[in-house]
This record gives structure tokens, sequence and C-alpha cells, in this order.
């Protein structure tokens, strides 16, 4: 398995390691209902070096990367990031990105750790004339999330974060030893270890991503906790925290089979501009299909991924990802159903071994503070 440079910080935080699409991450350090409220509270540091980098650039590419993405990054302004679907010629989901205008004609795609390899060669052979940069050995992440993090980031960062709204990047200076950042594509001029920063995460909390090359992430990561308060949090609390929002995981709620329109979220989807996949979308508009829901327990029991999704006697889909909510102390789920079945306020159950639990599709996110 891949490790990331954070390995040896982990083990000596105390972190249960397990495998995630061909990493060893950290699942849990404290426990995963500790970690979780602890994100909601106060602050947590998530290591999430696994993620691709992928550095594209080239006169063009704005224009050429509208035609692969569900949601268009052309009218984007430099230091603003853009979440969106890359979709194959049958209108299937290859990965859901964040790309970054990073600087002027420079953008940086982060898809999921399992699909690197296959989001750099469809973007590769998908456009022309772009020069693509594989950075994801290179770089490392940092994920500091929850309502202290501006805080705690402002202690350290030589930019003022307060002006850095949702989805917004820049690179900056965190205070320490002299390292500069990807010196060879970006001239950067300060004191102190060069980073991007973005206010961007995966749990619904305030926070930022964090980009600093590999050499410097056991360093931050060390910082971080010196402060002594941000805890370090694993990817057990991080999937606890982004179901409750309802966000999507790839290889669970989505595995290549399903379409933009089925996952949602609708604004994610542009119509206005030409991308691949865009005539399978118009044609699925007119037909039947099986759209992701959100759906809460009204009794008891924990749905799991893989449950059958019942109305009445009938099974009409499966659990794509289900847990207890540990704000709500509620069973929540995401899952595919029937379009005449998706509407909100509509009543199903979810096969729990012998049990049929009472569940009703209800707007996300589930937890709102």
């Amino acid at each position: 398995m891949k490790r990331t440079p954070l390995y040896q910080e982990h083990l000596a935080a105390g972190a249960r390691m397990v495998e995630f699409a061909g990493w060893e991450m950290p699942i849990q350090y404290s426990g995963i209902i500790e970690e979780h409220f602890q994100v909601r509270k106060g602050c947590g540091v998530f290591d999430v070096s696994h993620m691709g980098d992928l550095l594209i650039k080239g006169p063009q590419a704005a224009i050429q990367l509208d035609g692969l993405l569900t949601n268009p990054i052309s009218k984007a302004p430099v230091g603003k990031a853009v979440y969106g679907h890359l979709l194959n010629i049958d209108g299937q989901i290859i990965d859901d990105v964040i790309t970054y205008h990073i600087s002027e004609g420079q953008y940086l795609m982060v898809p999921n750790a399992s699909n690197v390899e296959r989001v750099r060669e469809w973007v590769r052979s998908s456009t022309r004339d772009l020069e693509i940069v594989d950075l994801s050995t290179r770089l490392a992440c940092l994920a500091v999330q929850g309502p202290l993090a501006e805080v705690i980031m402002q202690g350290m960062c030589s930019t003022d974060l307060s002006t850095l709204k949702r989805f917004q990047g820049r690179f900056a200076f965190l205070s320490g030893k002299s390292s500069h950042f990807l010196a060879d594509h970006f001239a950067i001029e300060g004191e102190g270890v060069g980073c991007y920063i973005a206010r961007t995460g995966y749990t619904g909390e305030d926070g930022f991503e964090v980009l600093v090359e590999d050499r410097d992430a056991a360093w931050l990561w060390n910082k971080l906790l010196q402060t002594g308060k941000v805890r370090p949090t694993g990817l057990g609390a991080r999937d606890t925290l982004r179901l409750e929002m309802g966000y999507l995981l790839s290889g669970t709620d989505f595995d290549g089979s399903q379409t933009s329109l089925q996952t949602g979220p609708p604004w994610v989807v542009k119509m206005d501009h030409p991308f691949i996949g865009r005539d399978v979308l118009i044609l699925q508009r007119e037909r039947k299909y099986d759209v992701l829901v959100a759906l809460k327990l009204t009794g008891k029991g924990v749905p799991r991924h893989g449950y059958a999704i019942m109305h009445g006697a009938k099974t009409v889909g499966k659990v794509t990802s289900g847990n207890m909510s540990p704000c709500l102390k509620e069973g929540v789920a995401l899952g595919y159903v029937p379009q005449k079945l998706s509407a909100v306020g509509t009543e199903l159950s979810i096969q729990i071994r012998d049990e049929a639990a009472p569940a009703k599709i209800v707007t996300l996110p589930f937890y709102r503070k």
C-alpha cells in the first residue's frame, strides 16, 4: 500500500491504520465520535494527501476544461475553485473533482485517490496542446476543519484569511523555515513555508485545505498539533461528517454507472455549455431513471451500505451510504430510488436484518447548525 508523508506522524499519534483506495490511512485516533465532535465544535486536522493533484496549463486550458466539466471553469477568476463532474461519452461519472484556477492560465484539478490515473489520462486524451503535470506524489494536503479553523490558521499564515471566501484559494506563507512552494512552476515571493490555502473541505464546517510540498507536511502537522487546539482526525470521522452533509463518496455513492442527473446536486450540471456527456443527459431528462435521495429513519436502527430500500413489500433501491448521525442521533442514509418515489416526504423503509425500519425522504443536509 502507498503511504503519505505523514505516516510516521499518524503512528506517533496512536492512529489505527486501514487500507483505503490503495493507501494506508488513519481511520481513527481517539475515536470516531470524539473526533467528529472535535470538528463540529473546535478544530480537527485530516491528512488528505492521498488525493490527486493535476496541474493543467495552456492558453486554451479554461475552454478545454469547460468541455470536460459539468460545471464550467472558464468564468472563474484566479483564486476561485469549482466543483464539477467529469463524464464519459455515455454521460456516466468518471469522478467528481474540485478544480482551482490557481494562477493565470493554470488550473489545479483534484481527483479522488482511486481515480488519479484514470482522470489524468482522460484529460490528456480529451484535450489538445495542454501541459498536464501530475504533482500527486510531490504535494501533501492537510484539511484543517472546524469553527476555530480560521483563528488557528491565521496565527501562522501571512495572508488575511477573513477575506478568503468559500471556494476561494491563494498562495501564502506559513511562519517557519524558508521553503518555497512549487518554485519550478510558480514565482511566489515571501518568507516562511510556501503553501496554497483554500477555503474548501468535506465536513460542512468552516475550514481550509492547505497544500504544501511533501517535505513540509510533517512540520505543518506538528505545528498545528502544538497549538493545543487542533486534534488529529481520521477517515472514520471524515465519513460521518460528510454523510451528515450529504456529500458524495466516490466509489460508494457513484460507481461509474450513474450520471450527474442521478446523483445531483442539481447545480453541478450547467447545460448552457458543451461538455462530454451533455447530449446523453439531455436525452435522459425525458426518461425514467433512479435518483439519489436522502433518507432519515423515523425510528430506531442504523442503515448501512447495501441495505435494501423498500416501498411496502417491494425492494425499490439500495443504501449507498448509511450510518448513525452523531449530531442528530438518528439513522441517516443515501440511496437510489425510482424518480416517482423520490419526492421529499415520501415514506419508505430500510431493511435492517429482519426489520423494515420506517424512513422518510428529507432535504439535505441532514445536519444544520
